[in-house]
């Protein structure tokens, strides 16, 4: 019965997986017209009588919600904007020009809102400025805010009807010679003080960063990548749990060699071991596609991952497993110390080595912690009544890519749980972070 139930368990976690992914993350492909791409380098590619228009993959998003264009070179006239767009937006047109569009345009600084005619808005753009694009999410009266910079600073913004249609990155060209260069991973946020754009770091996110970058929710490796021991790693500050139970990274450049590993480790994991490879870890390596678990050997287990893939990690809890009457583990100080301590079980009462300690749940019952040194195995005495639990705890761990399920393994949550993990050794890496991406 336990193991119909825990299939029917994991049926339901594909199946929510599944949904979340096709309504959240739909992986599109980008649209161009009249433009030829090279890496983040768009240029274009027409006779100057007609528009050459590309839209990016994605929307922006509260995970993405602003990007940036470097002018290369201005053409013959410099007729390039900037802006959002529907996701079918007609790429023989300027963004800006049809309705549900808003613009940014560099050869007169005008803003166009879903018109061929623009509004003064804000000063020319020419080779070398930095021309920016984002939405804010707190507007009200059901209003959506797409601000634009210049350089880093604020040029203004304006307020669009909220739709139901995501929109999406855009840039338009319109004579020979224009070139840009496109980040759509750049993340900015407004400074309420000062009106600056500032760089949102979400250090606070990472207890652990070794040879490792942050930048808003973008991870970069910045280590030697020379050898085994010059392994990247990022830990996060808060342990897997009931309420946070699965993340995600993207892959936004593979590197030279795509050494990326993504997984669980316990809270003092080595910071120059690849996740998988030491004992209280398990993870998924992009590479070749293998699971490592606790070893430097890995074991066939899903596909290679490459640029743009996405890979998750998660726990699939049984539905009565609870740590302390509630899903908030920051109520907990889990004291892990390198010397193992010596508990006992009810089970052992006769052993020598036994001895119990003795602490307050959260709502001043007395509880005694009580192990067994030789087999692990341990119960939680709590004066009301006894909870019978074998230390340690064995959960299925769980990996997907693109939103389906690679595969699972039984795993035993080391005291103080599992921390998402991710692994980076070679030069050019950078992954995408989402640590809550089930709970929007």
């Amino acid at each position: 019965m336990d193991d119909i139930n825990l299939h029917y368990r994991f049926l339901n976690w594909r199946r929510r997986i599944r949904e979340i992914r096709e309504v959240r993350a739909v992986r599109h492909r980008e649209r161009l017209k009249r433009m030829l791409r090279d890496g983040d380098v768009l240029r274009y590619h027409g006779n100057s009588d007609e528009v050459g228009c590309f839209v990016a993959a994605r929307p922006l998003s509260r995970r993405n919600r602003y990007f940036e264009v470097t002018i290369i070179d201005t053409g013959v006239r410099g007729m390039i904007a900037v802006g959002l767009v529907p996701q079918f937006y007609k790429l023989d047109h300027q963004p800006g020009w049809l309705p549900h569009s808003v613009a940014f345009h560099a050869d007169d600084g005008k803003l166009y809102n879903g018109n061929t005619i623009g509004q003064q808005f804000g000063p020319k753009c020419c080779r070398g400025d930095r021309i920016g694009c984002g939405i804010s999410l707190d507007s009200d009266d059901g209003q959506l805010t797409v601000f634009f910079t210049k350089n880093g600073k604020d040029v203004g913004s304006v307020e669009l009807p909220a739709s139901p249609d995501a929109l999406y990155p855009a840039v338009g060209m319109h004579s020979l010679g224009e070139e840009v260069l496109l980040d759509l991973n750049a993340e900015w946020e407004m400074d309420e003080e000062d009106g600056e754009m500032i760089v949102d770091s979400h250090e606070e996110d990472w207890s652990r960063l070794h040879d490792v970058s942050v930048a808003g929710t973008l991870l970069e490796y910045v280590g030697k990548g020379k050898s085994i021991m010059d392994v990247g790693l990022a830990q996060a500050r808060r342990p897997i749990n009931t309420r946070f139970h699965y993340y995600e990274l993207e892959i936004t450049d593979a590197g030279e060699k795509c050494y990326i590993a993504l997984g669980l480790a316990r809270r003092d994991y080595p910071k120059n071991r690849h996740p998988g490879w030491s004992r209280g870890s398990i993870a998924y390596h992009a590479d070749d596609g293998k699971l490592f678990h606790g070893s430097g050997v890995g074991e066939p287990f899903g596909p290679r991952c490459f640029e743009g893939d996405i890979m998750g990690c998660g726990i699939m809890f049984p539905r009565d497993f609870n740590l302390d009457g509630g899903d908030d583990v920051d109520d907990w100080d889990f004291d892990e110390s390198s010397k193992p301590s010596e508990v006992q079980n009810d089970l052992y009462a006769n052993n020598e080595d036994e001895e119990e300690e003795e602490g307050e749940d959260l709502e001043g019952k007395k509880v005694t912690v009580s192990r067994c040194p030789k087999t692990g195995l341990g119960t939680f005495s709590v004066n009301i009544h006894l909870i019978f639990l074998l230390l340690p705890l064995f959960e299925q761990v769980f990996f997907t890519r693109n939103g389906k399920v690679v595969g699972r393994r039984e795993v035993a949550l080391p005291v103080g749980g599992f921390y998402p993990t991710i692994g980076m050794m070679s030069t050019g890496e950078k992954v995408r972070v989402d640590l809550h991406p089930l709970s929007g």
